[in-house]
Protein backbone atom coordinates (compact mmCIF):
# COMPACT_ATOMS: atom_id res chain seq x y z
CA UNK A 1 0.00 0.00 0.00
CA UNK A 2 1.39 3.31 -0.88
CA UNK A 3 1.07 6.94 0.65
CA UNK A 4 -0.54 9.77 -0.52
CA UNK A 5 1.64 12.02 -3.52
CA UNK A 6 4.57 14.03 -0.74
CA UNK A 7 2.78 17.47 -2.74
CA UNK A 8 -0.98 16.35 -1.51
CA UNK A 9 -2.52 19.22 0.28
CA UNK A 10 -0.35 21.92 -1.36
CA UNK A 11 -2.92 24.93 -2.70
CA UNK A 12 -1.11 26.51 -5.68
CA UNK A 13 -2.31 29.79 -7.63
CA UNK A 14 -0.46 29.36 -11.31
CA UNK A 15 -1.44 32.45 -13.45
CA UNK A 16 -1.70 31.75 -16.93
CA UNK A 17 1.33 31.48 -19.21
CA UNK A 18 3.30 29.27 -21.74
CA UNK A 19 5.94 26.51 -21.53
CA UNK A 20 8.26 27.32 -18.51
CA UNK A 21 5.93 28.52 -15.96
CA UNK A 22 2.88 25.62 -16.94
CA UNK A 23 6.27 23.77 -16.48
CA UNK A 24 6.74 24.68 -12.86
CA UNK A 25 3.06 24.24 -12.18
CA UNK A 26 3.07 20.72 -13.90
CA UNK A 27 5.75 19.34 -11.75
CA UNK A 28 3.96 20.38 -8.62
CA UNK A 29 0.75 18.72 -10.01
CA UNK A 30 2.74 15.57 -10.42
CA UNK A 31 3.37 15.64 -7.07
CA UNK A 32 0.01 15.86 -6.34
CA UNK A 33 -0.16 19.56 -5.30
CA UNK A 34 -3.78 21.39 -6.27
CA UNK A 35 -2.86 23.47 -8.96
CA UNK A 36 -5.60 25.97 -9.87
CA UNK A 37 -4.48 28.18 -12.73
CA UNK A 38 -5.71 31.99 -13.24
CA UNK A 39 -6.78 32.59 -16.82
CA UNK A 40 -8.23 35.75 -18.47
CA UNK A 41 -11.95 36.02 -18.42
CA UNK A 42 -13.31 35.93 -22.34
CA UNK A 43 -16.53 37.66 -22.80
CA UNK A 44 -19.97 34.34 -23.07
CA UNK A 45 -17.31 31.95 -23.18
CA UNK A 46 -16.24 31.55 -19.80
CA UNK A 47 -18.09 30.54 -16.83
CA UNK A 48 -21.43 31.00 -18.85
CA UNK A 49 -23.92 28.15 -18.38
CA UNK A 50 -23.96 26.32 -22.03
CA UNK A 51 -20.77 27.99 -23.48
CA UNK A 52 -17.76 26.25 -23.70
CA UNK A 53 -14.59 28.39 -23.90
CA UNK A 54 -11.27 26.84 -26.29
CA UNK A 55 -8.80 24.92 -24.66
CA UNK A 56 -5.36 27.39 -24.36
CA UNK A 57 -2.34 26.66 -26.27
CA UNK A 58 -0.69 25.54 -22.90
CA UNK A 59 -0.11 21.74 -23.17
CA UNK A 60 1.28 21.08 -19.82
CA UNK A 61 -2.47 20.80 -17.76
CA UNK A 62 -2.73 17.90 -16.45
CA UNK A 63 -3.88 17.45 -12.95
CA UNK A 64 -4.73 21.01 -12.78
CA UNK A 65 -7.94 23.56 -12.64
CA UNK A 66 -8.86 26.76 -13.74
CA UNK A 67 -11.09 29.86 -12.89
CA UNK A 68 -11.42 32.59 -15.56
CA UNK A 69 -10.77 35.92 -13.77
CA UNK A 70 -10.76 39.71 -15.31
CA UNK A 71 -7.85 41.08 -13.63
CA UNK A 72 -8.38 44.69 -14.56
CA UNK A 73 -11.57 44.44 -12.40
CA UNK A 74 -11.01 45.22 -8.52
CA UNK A 75 -13.45 42.68 -7.65
CA UNK A 76 -11.74 39.88 -9.67
CA UNK A 77 -8.09 41.17 -7.97
CA UNK A 78 -9.81 40.86 -4.75
CA UNK A 79 -10.64 37.37 -5.74
CA UNK A 80 -7.41 36.72 -6.26
CA UNK A 81 -6.30 38.15 -2.81
CA UNK A 82 -8.36 36.09 -0.87
CA UNK A 83 -7.40 32.86 -2.79
CA UNK A 84 -3.84 33.86 -1.82
CA UNK A 85 -4.83 34.62 2.05
CA UNK A 86 -4.86 30.32 2.26
CA UNK A 87 -2.59 29.28 -0.90
CA UNK A 88 1.00 28.01 -0.37
CA UNK A 89 2.60 28.89 -3.74
CA UNK A 90 2.08 31.46 -6.43
CA UNK A 91 3.68 31.05 -9.60
CA UNK A 92 4.10 33.97 -11.72
CA UNK A 93 4.98 33.86 -15.49
CA UNK A 94 5.26 37.19 -16.55
CA UNK A 95 7.80 40.11 -17.46
CA UNK A 96 8.70 41.87 -14.21
CA UNK A 97 6.65 44.63 -12.89
CA UNK A 98 3.07 43.01 -14.72
CA UNK A 99 1.69 41.96 -11.19
CA UNK A 100 2.70 44.36 -9.34
CA UNK A 101 0.91 47.23 -11.33
CA UNK A 102 -2.52 44.54 -11.24
CA UNK A 103 -1.82 45.06 -7.25
CA UNK A 104 -0.62 41.47 -6.68
CA UNK A 105 2.98 41.91 -6.24
CA UNK A 106 4.82 40.28 -3.79
CA UNK A 107 4.38 42.85 -1.19
CA UNK A 108 0.85 42.58 -1.41
CA UNK A 109 0.10 39.31 -1.62
CA UNK A 110 3.06 38.43 1.02
CA UNK A 111 1.68 40.71 3.70
CA UNK A 112 -1.44 39.26 3.22
CA UNK A 113 -0.16 35.59 4.18
CA UNK A 114 3.20 35.95 5.20
CA UNK A 115 3.90 32.18 4.57
CA UNK A 116 2.84 32.48 1.07
CA UNK A 117 5.82 31.27 -0.95
CA UNK A 118 6.09 33.88 -3.85
CA UNK A 119 7.31 31.65 -7.24
CA UNK A 120 8.32 34.31 -10.00
CA UNK A 121 10.35 33.85 -13.00
CA UNK A 122 11.87 35.84 -15.91
CA UNK A 123 14.15 35.16 -19.22
CA UNK A 124 16.64 37.36 -18.84
CA UNK A 125 18.23 38.63 -15.35
CA UNK A 126 15.67 41.04 -13.61
CA UNK A 127 18.80 43.37 -12.36
CA UNK A 128 20.60 42.68 -15.75
CA UNK A 129 20.83 44.97 -19.21
CA UNK A 130 18.13 42.88 -20.92
CA UNK A 131 15.97 42.93 -18.41
CA UNK A 132 13.04 44.88 -20.13
CA UNK A 133 13.33 43.06 -23.26
CA UNK A 134 11.54 40.15 -24.88
CA UNK A 135 13.32 37.31 -25.42
CA UNK A 136 12.95 33.32 -25.85
CA UNK A 137 14.82 30.39 -25.23
CA UNK A 138 17.48 30.66 -27.69
CA UNK A 139 17.92 34.81 -26.41
CA UNK A 140 18.51 33.09 -23.40
CA UNK A 141 20.73 30.47 -24.00
CA UNK A 142 22.71 33.25 -26.22
CA UNK A 143 23.61 35.94 -23.54
CA UNK A 144 23.88 33.04 -21.24
CA UNK A 145 27.08 31.50 -23.06
CA UNK A 146 25.42 28.51 -23.46
CA UNK A 147 24.46 28.21 -26.62
CA UNK A 148 28.07 29.11 -28.13
CA UNK A 149 28.97 25.73 -26.57
CA UNK A 150 26.40 23.98 -28.97
CA UNK A 151 26.59 22.98 -32.20
CA UNK A 152 29.08 21.05 -35.13
CA UNK A 153 32.39 22.28 -35.82
CA UNK A 154 32.67 24.97 -38.87
CA UNK A 155 28.60 25.14 -38.23
CA UNK A 156 26.95 28.04 -36.40
CA UNK A 157 25.50 27.23 -32.99
CA UNK A 158 22.29 25.41 -32.61
CA UNK A 159 19.84 25.54 -30.04
CA UNK A 160 18.40 22.17 -28.71
CA UNK A 161 14.89 22.70 -29.10
CA UNK A 162 13.57 24.63 -26.13
CA UNK A 163 14.33 21.77 -23.56
CA UNK A 164 17.63 24.46 -22.25
CA UNK A 165 16.41 27.15 -21.17
CA UNK A 166 12.65 27.15 -20.67
CA UNK A 167 11.86 23.97 -19.13
CA UNK A 168 15.36 23.16 -17.23
CA UNK A 169 16.88 26.58 -16.61
CA UNK A 170 13.31 28.13 -15.80
CA UNK A 171 10.74 25.88 -14.91
CA UNK A 172 12.49 22.61 -13.41
CA UNK A 173 14.87 25.36 -11.70
CA UNK A 174 11.66 27.74 -10.35
CA UNK A 175 10.11 24.27 -9.11
CA UNK A 176 13.59 23.58 -7.37
CA UNK A 177 13.58 26.48 -5.59
CA UNK A 178 9.64 26.99 -4.58
CA UNK A 179 10.63 22.98 -2.83
CA UNK A 180 13.54 24.95 -1.10
CA UNK A 181 11.26 27.48 0.18
CA UNK A 182 8.86 24.91 1.54
CA UNK A 183 11.18 23.43 2.98
CA UNK A 184 12.65 26.51 4.66
CA UNK A 185 9.02 27.68 5.92
CA UNK A 186 9.11 24.57 8.04
CA UNK A 187 11.87 25.94 9.88
CA UNK A 188 10.90 29.81 9.60
CA UNK A 189 7.42 29.71 9.79
CA UNK A 190 7.33 31.88 6.84
CA UNK A 191 7.18 32.04 2.99
CA UNK A 192 9.25 33.88 1.12
CA UNK A 193 10.06 35.29 -2.55
CA UNK A 194 11.56 32.60 -5.44
CA UNK A 195 12.70 34.17 -7.95
CA UNK A 196 14.54 32.17 -11.33
CA UNK A 197 15.61 33.36 -14.60
CA UNK A 198 16.41 31.40 -17.61
CA UNK A 199 19.81 33.07 -17.97
CA UNK A 200 21.30 32.21 -15.06
CA UNK A 201 19.35 28.36 -14.68
CA UNK A 202 20.38 27.51 -18.12
CA UNK A 203 24.25 28.45 -17.20
CA UNK A 204 23.80 26.29 -13.73
CA UNK A 205 23.58 23.49 -16.04
CA UNK A 206 26.26 24.12 -17.80
CA UNK A 207 28.60 24.02 -14.76
CA UNK A 208 30.60 21.21 -15.56
CA UNK A 209 31.28 21.93 -19.19
CA UNK A 210 31.80 25.69 -18.44
CA UNK A 211 35.00 24.66 -16.24
CA UNK A 212 36.17 21.89 -19.07
CA UNK A 213 36.49 24.92 -21.20
CA UNK A 214 40.03 25.66 -19.77
CA UNK A 215 40.83 22.22 -19.24
CA UNK A 216 41.99 19.59 -21.77
CA UNK A 217 38.19 18.00 -21.91
CA UNK A 218 36.85 21.17 -23.19
CA UNK A 219 39.53 23.37 -24.23
CA UNK A 220 39.59 22.91 -28.16
CA UNK A 221 36.96 24.90 -30.42
CA UNK A 222 33.04 23.85 -30.86
CA UNK A 223 32.54 20.89 -31.94
CA UNK A 224 36.07 19.58 -31.48
CA UNK A 225 35.64 17.90 -28.03
CA UNK A 226 35.57 14.59 -26.71
CA UNK A 227 31.64 15.67 -25.56
CA UNK A 228 30.71 17.79 -28.33
CA UNK A 229 30.89 15.68 -31.06
CA UNK A 230 34.63 16.26 -32.12
CA UNK A 231 35.17 12.59 -30.91
CA UNK A 232 34.35 9.86 -33.51
CA UNK A 233 33.83 7.55 -30.17
CA UNK A 234 31.21 9.95 -28.41
CA UNK A 235 28.39 10.30 -31.55
CA UNK A 236 26.09 9.34 -33.58
CA UNK A 237 25.80 7.20 -36.99
CA UNK A 238 23.67 6.45 -39.98
CA UNK A 239 22.65 3.33 -40.55
CA UNK A 240 22.06 1.65 -43.62
CA UNK A 241 18.02 2.25 -43.41
CA UNK A 242 18.33 5.74 -42.57
CA UNK A 243 18.34 6.08 -38.76
CA UNK A 244 21.17 6.12 -36.25
CA UNK A 245 23.15 4.75 -33.34
CA UNK A 246 24.45 6.46 -30.47
CA UNK A 247 27.87 5.96 -29.82
CA UNK A 248 29.34 6.40 -25.81
CA UNK A 249 32.46 4.22 -25.54
CA UNK A 250 34.80 6.66 -23.87
CA UNK A 251 36.57 4.29 -21.35
CA UNK A 252 38.80 1.84 -22.97
CA UNK A 253 36.95 -1.58 -21.57
CA UNK A 254 33.72 -0.29 -23.62
CA UNK A 255 35.87 1.19 -26.46
CA UNK A 256 37.54 -2.48 -27.18
CA UNK A 257 34.26 -3.96 -27.42
CA UNK A 258 32.67 -1.30 -29.52
CA UNK A 259 35.59 -1.52 -31.70
CA UNK A 260 35.33 -5.12 -31.84
CA UNK A 261 31.82 -5.47 -32.00
CA UNK A 262 31.97 -3.15 -35.45
CA UNK A 263 34.76 -5.56 -36.64
CA UNK A 264 37.18 -3.01 -36.21
CA UNK A 265 39.69 -4.61 -33.87
CA UNK A 266 43.34 -5.44 -34.46
CA UNK A 267 44.63 -1.49 -35.25
CA UNK A 268 45.92 -0.62 -32.17
CA UNK A 269 42.97 2.27 -31.67
CA UNK A 270 42.39 1.49 -27.89
CA UNK A 271 45.15 2.40 -26.88
CA UNK A 272 45.49 5.36 -29.39
CA UNK A 273 42.01 6.39 -28.93
CA UNK A 274 43.14 9.66 -27.41
CA UNK A 275 45.04 10.63 -30.23
CA UNK A 276 43.57 12.70 -32.22
CA UNK A 277 45.51 12.24 -35.57
CA UNK A 278 43.95 8.46 -35.87
CA UNK A 279 39.79 10.04 -35.42
CA UNK A 280 39.64 11.80 -39.00
CA UNK A 281 40.49 8.02 -39.69
CA UNK A 282 38.42 6.75 -36.91
CA UNK A 283 35.40 8.13 -37.84
CA UNK A 284 35.66 7.33 -41.41
CA UNK A 285 35.71 3.83 -40.72
CA UNK A 286 33.12 3.94 -37.93
CA UNK A 287 30.79 5.72 -41.10
CA UNK A 288 31.15 3.38 -43.17
CA UNK A 289 31.18 0.48 -41.10
CA UNK A 290 27.56 1.44 -39.60
CA UNK A 291 25.85 1.90 -43.10
CA UNK A 292 26.77 -1.49 -44.02
CA UNK A 293 23.45 -2.83 -41.46
CA UNK A 294 20.58 -1.91 -40.76
CA UNK A 295 19.83 -0.07 -36.99
CA UNK A 296 18.08 -3.28 -35.76
CA UNK A 297 20.81 -5.67 -37.06
CA UNK A 298 23.24 -3.43 -35.17
CA UNK A 299 20.46 -3.47 -32.50
CA UNK A 300 21.06 -7.00 -32.10
CA UNK A 301 24.89 -7.17 -32.18
CA UNK A 302 25.00 -4.45 -29.35
CA UNK A 303 22.00 -5.19 -27.02
CA UNK A 304 23.44 -6.74 -24.15
CA UNK A 305 26.82 -5.60 -24.30
CA UNK A 306 29.35 -2.96 -23.00
CA UNK A 307 30.16 -1.09 -25.74
CA UNK A 308 27.81 2.07 -25.11
CA UNK A 309 26.19 2.10 -28.45
CA UNK A 310 22.22 2.11 -28.31
CA UNK A 311 19.43 2.86 -31.48
CA UNK A 312 18.32 6.38 -31.60
CA UNK A 313 14.82 6.14 -30.68
CA UNK A 314 12.00 8.25 -32.28
CA UNK A 315 9.15 8.85 -30.10
CA UNK A 316 6.42 7.52 -32.52
CA UNK A 317 8.04 4.66 -31.43
CA UNK A 318 8.30 5.11 -28.22
CA UNK A 319 5.08 5.27 -28.23
CA UNK A 320 3.56 2.86 -30.95
CA UNK A 321 6.20 -0.20 -30.36
CA UNK A 322 5.60 -2.48 -27.05
CA UNK A 323 8.57 -3.23 -25.53
CA UNK A 324 10.97 0.13 -26.54
CA UNK A 325 10.01 0.98 -22.83
CA UNK A 326 8.62 4.23 -24.20
CA UNK A 327 6.00 4.48 -20.90
CA UNK A 328 5.93 7.92 -19.84
CA UNK A 329 6.83 7.90 -16.11
CA UNK A 330 7.14 9.99 -13.35
CA UNK A 331 10.50 12.03 -13.30
CA UNK A 332 11.56 10.39 -9.97
CA UNK A 333 10.21 6.97 -8.10
CA UNK A 334 9.40 7.78 -4.89
CA UNK A 335 8.61 3.85 -3.39
CA UNK A 336 6.44 5.00 -0.28
CA UNK A 337 4.69 8.07 -2.27
CA UNK A 338 4.43 7.82 -5.55
CA UNK A 339 4.28 10.68 -7.77
CA UNK A 340 0.98 10.67 -9.72
CA UNK A 341 0.76 8.26 -12.86
CA UNK A 342 1.00 9.63 -16.75
CA UNK A 343 0.77 6.64 -18.42
CA UNK A 344 -3.10 5.46 -18.48
CA UNK A 345 -1.70 1.63 -18.55
CA UNK A 346 0.23 2.51 -15.27
CA UNK A 347 0.17 -1.02 -13.24
CA UNK A 348 2.47 -0.65 -10.46
CA UNK A 349 1.98 2.59 -8.26
CA UNK A 350 5.93 2.52 -6.70
CA UNK A 351 7.32 2.33 -9.96
CA UNK A 352 4.69 4.24 -12.69
CA UNK A 353 3.17 6.82 -10.49
CA UNK A 354 -0.08 5.89 -8.40
CA UNK A 355 -3.61 7.39 -9.95
CA UNK A 356 -5.21 6.53 -13.56
CA UNK A 357 -2.84 8.12 -15.22
CA UNK A 358 -3.72 10.30 -18.32
CA UNK A 359 -5.44 10.52 -21.49
CA UNK A 360 -2.71 10.93 -24.23
CA UNK A 361 -0.19 8.85 -21.72
CA UNK A 362 2.14 11.58 -22.27
CA UNK A 363 2.73 11.64 -25.63
CA UNK A 364 -0.27 14.20 -26.44
CA UNK A 365 -1.31 17.02 -24.71
CA UNK A 366 -5.14 17.29 -23.25
CA UNK A 367 -6.05 20.94 -23.35
CA UNK A 368 -7.52 23.25 -20.53
CA UNK A 369 -10.06 25.56 -21.14
CA UNK A 370 -9.90 28.83 -19.41
CA UNK A 371 -12.70 27.99 -16.17
CA UNK A 372 -12.75 24.89 -16.71
CA UNK A 373 -13.10 22.39 -13.45
CA UNK A 374 -12.08 25.36 -11.29
CA UNK A 375 -15.03 25.88 -9.56
CA UNK A 376 -15.43 22.86 -8.21
CA UNK A 377 -11.79 22.92 -7.17
CA UNK A 378 -12.73 26.86 -5.36
CA UNK A 379 -15.20 24.07 -3.46
CA UNK A 380 -12.93 21.23 -2.55
CA UNK A 381 -9.68 22.82 -1.80
CA UNK A 382 -10.82 26.16 -0.42
CA UNK A 383 -14.72 25.31 0.90
CA UNK A 384 -16.14 28.01 -1.38
CA UNK A 385 -19.22 28.01 -2.59
CA UNK A 386 -20.86 30.16 -5.63
CA UNK A 387 -23.22 32.36 -4.27
CA UNK A 388 -22.06 33.09 -1.21
CA UNK A 389 -18.24 33.16 -1.61
CA UNK A 390 -17.45 34.11 -5.57
CA UNK A 391 -20.37 34.77 -8.34
CA UNK A 392 -19.77 35.53 -12.30
CA UNK A 393 -19.58 38.73 -13.44
CA UNK A 394 -18.39 39.28 -17.22
CA UNK A 395 -17.48 35.91 -17.56
CA UNK A 396 -14.91 36.10 -14.75
CA UNK A 397 -15.19 35.04 -11.19
CA UNK A 398 -15.43 37.83 -8.52
CA UNK A 399 -15.31 38.27 -4.80
CA UNK A 400 -18.46 38.66 -3.10
CA UNK A 401 -17.83 41.29 -0.91
CA UNK A 402 -19.13 40.51 2.99
CA UNK A 403 -20.49 43.25 5.03
CA UNK A 404 -17.87 43.93 8.04
CA UNK A 405 -19.79 43.23 11.28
Amino acid sequence: MVGQPPLQGLKVLEFAGLAPGPFAGLLLADAGANVLRIDRAISGKTHAPGAEATPTPDSLTRHKSSIAVDLKSSSGVELVKQLARTADVIIDPFRPGVLEKLGLGPEVLCDINPRLVYGRMTGFRRDGKYSSMAGHDINYLAVSGVLSMLGRKGEKPHPPWNILADFAGGGATLFQGILLAIISRKKTGKGQIVEANMVDGANYLTTYPRIALKTPLGGHPRGENLLDGGSPYYDTYETKDGKYMAVGALEPQFYAVLVKSLGLDGQDWVARRHDRETWPEMRRQFEETFKSKTRSEWERIFDGTDACCTPVLEYSELELQPGREGDQRPAVTLRDTPLLAVDEKASDPSKHGQGPGVVGRGYAGEGLSAGQGGEEALSKWFGWSKGKDFDVEKSGLVLIQKPKL
